[in-house]
Formats: C-alpha cells, sequence, structure tokens
C-alpha cells in the first residue's frame, strides 16, 4: 500500500470520531436544555447537557484565545507528524495520533463555532465528557501501550536483526579470511 492510501485510512477515521463526536453533541444541544439531565441509568449514568468554556475538569474557564490556539497547533504538528514521519511506524502509534487529533479537533469545532465545548456523558462520579474526550483519552491509552510495550519490542527486534546482521557478516569474514589462508 502506497503512503497516501494508508494516511487516507487514518483519515477516515478521524473523520469518523469527529463526526460521531459533532453528531453527538447537536442532539444534545437540539434536546436538552443546557443543565437539563436525563437518567439513562438511575443514579449512575445520565446525559446531562453542560457547556464547558474551560479545558479537562473545567479548568482554565474564560481562557478561550489560549484553549483555541493550543490545542490548533497541537493538532497541525500531530498531524504532519503523522502524515509525513510515520509511514513505517506501528499502527497503533498511527490510530493512537488519529485519536488525539480527532479528539481535539472535535473539540476545537466547538470552542471556534460556540465559544465553549458541549459535554454530556455524566457518570455522577466524574466530570461530565464528550465523545470526543473519549477519543483524546482512548488515542492516550493506545500511546501509552505503544510506549510501553510495542515501541520496546520493535527496538528490541531491531537490535536483534543488527546483532544477527554483524554475526553474518563476521561469519563471512571468517569464510574469506579461511578461503586465502588455504590459498
Amino acid at each position: 500500500m502506497n503512503k497516501i492510501v494508508k494516511i487516507k485510512w487514518y483519515c477516515a477515521v478521524m473523520a469518523l470520531v469527529v463526526a460521531a463526536d459533532q453528531i453527538v453533541k447537536a442532539a444534545v444541544d437540539n434536546m436538552l436544555a443546557v443543565g437539563e439531565s436525563v437518567p439513562v441509568i438511575k443514579n449512575i449514568f445520565h446525559l446531562t447537557y453542560v457547556r464547558n468554556s474551560g479545558a479537562a475538569f473545567s479548568i482554565m474557564q474564560g481562557k478561550r484565545v489560549l484553549l483555541t490556539l493550543l490545542p490548533l497547533i497541537l493538532i497541525c504538528v500531530l498531524f504532519i507528524f503523522l502524515a509525513a514521519k510515520c509511514e513505517n511506524e506501528h499502527p497503533v502509534l498511527k490510530l493512537a495520533l488519529s485519536f488525539i487529533i480527532a479528539g481535539g479537533a472535535g473539540n476545537l469545532i466547538d470552542r471556534l463555532v460556540h465559544g465553549y465545548v458541549i459535554d454530556m456523558f455524566d457518570f455522577r462520579v466524574w466530570p461530565v465528557f464528550n465523545v470526543a474526550d473519549i477519543a483524546v483519552c482512548a488515542g492516550c491509552g493506545l500511546l501509552l501501550i505503544y510506549v510501553l510495550f510495542l515501541d520496546r519490542k520493535e527496538k528490541k527486534s531491531e537490535e536483534q536483526h543488527a546483532c544477527g546482521a554483524h554475526e553474518v557478516a563476521d561469519e563471512r569474514a571468517k569464510e574469506v579470511t579461511d578461503e586465502r589462508a588455504s590459498l
């Protein structure tokens, strides 16, 4: 598969995540009033319409410029890295970056359009969140798995391959030396 086809797959993943995020947010915006909460599983899981003008856990309230520019820059940097530098990287790394980019983009769209992020999933023991937040967390989880397990395995495999190549070269050098000695 060529590079363009590979990146198109990850762009499709990003587009699906952003679309799902925006569709759910539009549905909540159209069906619930701000602050309204509808129990799905009483006292465990509710759909609650929250407008968050801050960052995660509602920190940095009112810092709209920072909360718009920083994610925009990070999304651009991650996308350029994904498109230009990740061709030979593990698919888990590419999927992790795709989820992080898409989640960041979903919330960035809200900030640009509304000036706040629409949150709706309410488990009553955790701050209310949305599909984009889930994507960012899933991407970070995959990134952690990649760094802790897969990247180490790839590096170890590369080291073993490099050691094996040295052993083959050493064997060949010994054969050449033996051939010359027998002449």
